[in-house]
């Protein structure tokens, strides 16, 4: 089994291969992120189809039903934060507990075919907001609770590992 790099520190991401997906962020370029998401979106209606969709693999690991409201959720968040980095001068984004959000949203007893729908018009919108973006903004900062710093760029490129990454989590189970 792969060891995973030290997730504390985010830029991994960034330097090299996901061990787990092969999600390789140097072959990519932040305005590129924008068709990723879409073509991301796309793909969970068809896992939220699965007769599986609502079944934990174990007890530690969400189902691909928790998967895909996670990712709805990101979708969400990363609209929100990249947002606040447009409109306000490095911004701190406000924290979000996903874990804390996954329990209180019931994300496990949620309707399939509308997280489909809502999946597709988060990233959606949120691929919208990429295109938006003008060159002289990719440079804008904002910042996690947790002191961590971005770009917009740095940002765009660092969130496309996730749903990619929850993508393959589901498909690997299959």
């Amino acid at each position: 089994m792969p060891i995973m790099p030290d997730t504390k520190n985010w830029t991994w991401v960034l330097d090299r291969p996901c061990p787990e997906c092969g999600f390789d962020a140097t072959t990519i370029t932040a305005r590129d992120v924008a068709g990723l998401v879409r073509a991301n979106a796309a793909a969970w209606p068809a896992v939220l189809q699965r007769a599986d969709v609502a079944q934990r693999p174990d007890d530690s690991t969400w189902s691909p039903l928790e998967y895909a409201a996670h990712v709805r959720d990101v979708y969400r968040i990363f609209r929100v934060r990249l947002g606040l980095m447009l409109d306000e001068e490095d911004p701190v984004y406000p924290n979000w507990d996903q874990d804390e959000t996954a329990l209180a949203e019931r994300y496990n007893a949620q309707e399939p075919a509308a997280v489909a729908r809502e999946i597709v018009a988060a990233g959606s919108a949120l691929a919208e907001a990429f295109d938006a973006i003008p060159d002289a903004a990719w440079s804008r900062p904002g910042r996690r609770s947790d002191g961590a710093t971005f770009t917009i760029a740095s940002f765009a490129v660092y969130l496309a590992h996730d749903p990619t990454h929850h993508l393959w989590d589901v498909r690997a189970a299959e």
